[in-house]
């Protein structure tokens, strides 16, 4: 695999992303972060993200696989696709905004209200740009295999030619990024606290089934060890 790209230097303190009139929320700032290995961790603990930006005066947004490489993230669609093509187009780049969202627990307070979720959330402003050095592509797509499945991009057939002609790849910047956390249980108000109804955290975890090999795989080929951890 090559070689993650030198990318801008961040707008950054010592480990921390610098707060922005975007990402700096109007409510519940104390929820707020910019620590830069807490965003990572975000990060790439999934590999979903909805991606918004504007095409013809409206809004869009469109759910799509990424993957970070160092301060950057990449994302993966069709050559045919709008935002790809606008990227491709557009100068400096298309503007765009990332979202990426964990739920931790839902929060059932007494009051309909105070009804909430734990969440781990991460918002990244900027602006896209499309993949177009041959090495950086290659090397963006393993990134984004491995960021679903780590260890299957070596594990599988490279892209050919063909493959990468129809297939794009946008990148995107750590530049203006913020991190959001909601944790802990219900935040009820005093004078509910003598209801007669259960509060509490129900916790919220991804998780996965047992691999269900392909009717046409070829005998012995076993579940490879990163699919059994």
């Amino acid at each position: 695999m090559s070689v993650a790209p030198e990318t801008t230097e961040p707008s950054t303190t010592q480990g921390s992303y610098a707060p922005t009139e975007r990402t700096v929320p109007t409510r519940s700032k104390e929820r707020a972060h910019y620590d830069r290995e807490l965003v990572h961790s975000i990060l790439d603990e999934t590999y979903l993200c909805h991606m918004g930006f504007v095409r013809e005066g409206a809004p869009v947004v469109l759910p799509t696989l990424y993957g970070r490489v160092g301060e950057v993230l990449y994302v993966h669609g069709s050559t045919g696709s709008r935002p790809l093509r606008m990227a491709g187009k557009a100068d400096p780049g298309l503007a765009v905004c990332l979202t990426v969202t964990h739920v931790d627990g839902l929060v059932l307070a007494r009051s309909a209200f105070h009804h909430s979720i734990n969440y781990r959330s991460v918002v990244v402003h900027g602006i896209a740009h499309q993949v177009t050095d041959p090495e950086e592509k290659r090397m963006a797509l393993d990134a984004l295999v491995d960021h679903v499945v780590s260890g299957r991009a070596a594990d599988s057939r490279p892209a050919n030619t063909k493959e990468l002609a129809a297939t794009a790849v946008l990148r995107v910047d750590l530049n203006e990024v913020s991190a959001k956390i909601r944790t802990g249980g219900p935040n009820d108000d005093a004078e509910d606290m003598g209801l007669p109804h259960w509060a509490g955290v129900v916790p919220a975890a991804r998780t996965y089934g047992e691999p269900i090999p392909s009717a046409d795989l070829e005998p012995g080929i076993e579940l490879p060890a990163y699919l059994r951890r």
